[in-house]
């Protein structure tokens, strides 16, 4: 299998990582990440001018038609720079909801404006109760008219309190957890009846409270079939995870970089620390770790387009658990070995950590995913 990237890969690849080596030092992160929004405006309009915004949408839309690798070299970047601007939940979560459930003339009207950096869009999805369980749908919506009126409360929601429209799962019919009688619905953010409640999360990003009571949703923006919407949220999903799993090695790509410098430059016993053959294994170790971890991370980039969702899925969860696992390992080590400055909040490492320990948790740790696979036989052949 050939791995090489195209010319037009390899040029994304290099204006990214020139763009993210001028204008996202930590001490930079860490201005964007005080601002009201909790990102960087001036950032964002340069990635829509890198056309990082349009990169998935068809070039009808006013994208470049690009597919998984182009977002893989995207969030691999964004990894490596512990970026704060929302676009994971704009263009691969809201971006995905709109190029496999929108119509032809929502996408024509909002794909333009998302990759021009006019419009951000957030997944709403989360319940109190609902864990990892994407069918676990208490927020209803019921028929009014030619519309539908929304009723619920969504939490943690990515970026929910900056975004200007809002992916909402809902009820139309059936029980709490039945997988049938989910719909999906975009939902102006600043309409009457939505109520936000922003907040920092862990590892440095912005989520938010969201309550609906009696939004309406006009037709057109229904996306997906009413009441069969749940294998639409899985295929976002899924596409979802495959991004956040290369995000995740480029994090912890910098994790290993950084712990590395750090044993050839920190000196105790009268010698740099790295020479010790039992922290050149931990180094090693961590190493493997994450080649792994980006094994399985261009594993699903490749079957983030598979069609038959049970394929899918029984690769998407073993690439999560490998994640989740390396994650774990690289961040526990890199703090160890870096000491005491490695739990410190001025000093990166321990901010790289958090970030893949969220990454982890997002979508289902690799414990649940694990499960996952034994329950629906642990193979990543379709039933």
């Amino acid at each position: 299998m050939d791995f090489d990237l195209s010319e037009e890969q390899r040029l994304l690849k290099e204006s990214l990582d020139r763009l993210i080596s001028d204008r996202y030092t930590f001490e930079q992160r860490k201005a964007y990440g005080q601002s009201a929004e909790g990102w960087s405006r001036e950032l964002w309009a340069q990635y829509a001018d890198l056309g990082l915004l349009g990169l998935p949408f068809a070039e009808r839309y006013g994208g470049s038609g690009g597919g998984p690798v182009e977002t893989m070299l995207v969030m691999e970047a964004f990894g490596r720079a512990l970026a704060l601007e929302p676009y994971f939940a704009t263009v691969v979560l809201g971006g995905g909801f709109l190029r496999h459930g929108a119509g032809e003339g929502l996408c024509a009207e909002l794909a333009p404006k998302i990759a021009g950096g006019s419009v951000t869009l957030a997944l709403a999805q989360t319940e109190r109760h609902s864990r990892w369980n994407l069918a676990d749908v208490s927020t209803r919506a019921r028929r009014d008219g030619t519309g539908w009126l929304v009723d619920g409360e969504k939490g943690v929601v990515l970026h929910g309190d900056t975004a200007d429209r809002l992916v909402v799962t809902a009820r139309i019919g059936g029980g709490q957890r039945d997988r049938d009688g989910i719909g999906v619905f975009l939902i102006d953010a600043k309409a009457p009846g939505v109520s936000r409640r922003g907040y920092p999360t862990q590892d440095g990003l912005r989520a938010a409270e969201i309550t609906l009571a009696g939004v309406r949703v006009e037709p057109e923006c229904v996306l997906g079939e009413p009441g069969a919407g749940l294998p639409l949220v899985q295929r976002v999903v899924d596409e979802g995870i495959a991004a956040l799993c290369t995000e995740a090695v480029g994090a912890m790509a910098v994790m290993h970089e950084l712990t590395v410098d750090y044993l050839k430059t920190r000196r105790q016993f009268g010698r740099e620390i790295g020479s010790f053959q039992v922290l050149q294994h931990r180094a090693v170790d961590m190493l493997v770790a994450l080649e792994q971890a980006r094994s399985m991370a261009m594993f699903a980039t490749m079957m983030a387009a598979e069609e038959n969702a049970d394929i899918r899925r029984n690769a998407l969860s073993a690439a999560k658990v490998q994640i989740g696992r390396s994650g774990k390992f690289v961040g526990q080590q890199a703090v160890q070995l870096h000491g005491g400055i490695g739990m410190t909040m001025e000093y990166k490492v321990g901010h790289y950590f958090k970030r893949t320990t969220m990454i982890d948790t997002a979508f289902g740790d690799a414990d649940y995913h694990l499960r996952e696979l034994a329950r629906r036989g642990g193979s990543l052949v379709a039933a």
